[in-house]
């Protein structure tokens, strides 16, 4: 059983699923491309999400969003079930279209945590040797409406909605700002990303000079068969983290209150499980508080349990 995770409200992720064995069901073509952004928005608003990237590769994606009324799991339930069945119709399939490993939920402690991770996924297809720059990779990438328009838009995908369905014909994903770089002018956040990206690609560039590699090229990426898979071998029994934070304070501040808040839900549901009356849940509870209308505490009082445990109060 996996452990128990707090969803505050506020917070912001980067979510990252891969597809079943690593096949390209994400490979990119219009009709790929359409469907994943329709889903996206689609999860979005129902979720009351804002999406501050997304990159979607040929066998995974990568998105962040940030989510101030603590619903990430209904826009990850959303978003991935929508476009599985919505792909898997695409493609003529009905196996799994995810793998069966869990989506990786990390959650960006400062803003300059998701600024960084906001690169990788931009800087993605180039790390994997697949294109140059950003701009030449063919699947949705929110890169350029992140420094132009804002926002991407999709139609309803024909080949799996009902053309008389309640679902809207157009779409639009509007890419928010992170809320760390609000005081920024376009001009200057426009700067920041993208010397951000073109040193990432720099970098990559170089290591492929010394190697004596080239990159794929957008031309062989869009004659790949989705039904493929990388013919390098996959990794297993890695470090999955939950929190992102290169500030060394920050990063134990948050990793402390997460060990604090699962000691605190295994006592709790040790409790209820034995028919304890009244037991009481720590903030950030969401799957008891959902299904089993469990009572939790305010963000106040968990603040105060943190301070306890660490014997001096905490910074809000």
């Amino acid at each position: 059983m996996s452990l128990p995770r707090q969803v505050l409200p506020g917070s912001d992720y980067m979510l990252t699923r891969r597809c079943s064995e690593r096949r390209f069901f994400l490979r990119p073509d219009d009709e790929t491309n359409n469907a994943f952004t329709y889903c996206l928005a689609l999860a979005a608003q129902r979720a009351k999400v804002e999406i501050l990237f997304a990159e979607a590769m040929s066998n995974h994606y990568h998105a962040g969003i940030h989510d101030p009324l603590g619903n990430f799991p209904v826009f990850a339930e959303h978003f991935h079930a929508l476009l599985a069945r919505c792909q898997n119709a695409h493609l003529g399939r009905f196996e799994n279209f995810w793998s069966s490993d869990p989506t990786s939920v990390v959650r960006l402690v400062e803003p300059n945590d998701v600024l960084e991770k906001m690169v990788y996924a931009y800087t993605n297809p180039t790390a994997a040797d697949l294109v140059d720059i950003a701009e030449e990779w063919p699947g949705v990438s929110t890169f350029q409406a992140a420094l132009t328009t804002g926002h991407i838009v999709a139609t309803r995908p024909k080949f799996f909605f009902r053309s008389d369905g309640k679902l809207p014909e157009l779409v639009t994903v509007n890419i928010a700002r992170p809320h760390g770089f609000a005081g920024q002018t376009q001009a200057e956040w426009n700067e920041l990303v993208t010397s951000r990206v073109r040193c990432v690609e720099a970098e990559h560039h170089e290591r492929r000079r010394a190697a004596g590699k080239t990159v794929l090229g957008r031309d062989a990426i869009l004659r790949q068969r989705p039904f493929d898979s990388p013919t390098t071998p996959e990794p297993h029994f890695g470090i999955s983290p939950r929190v992102a934070a290169k500030s060394k304070w920050p990063r134990i501040e948050a990793i402390g209150r997460a060990q604090v808040f699962v000691e605190r839900y295994r006592v709790a549901i040790k409790q209820w499980m034995a028919g304890v009356a009244n037991v009481v849940f720590p903030y950030g509870t969401y799957w008891m508080r959902k299904f089993a209308r469990v009572v939790c505490e305010t963000a106040e009082e968990t603040q105060q349990a943190l301070a306890q445990a660490r014997g001096a109060p905490l910074a809000a």
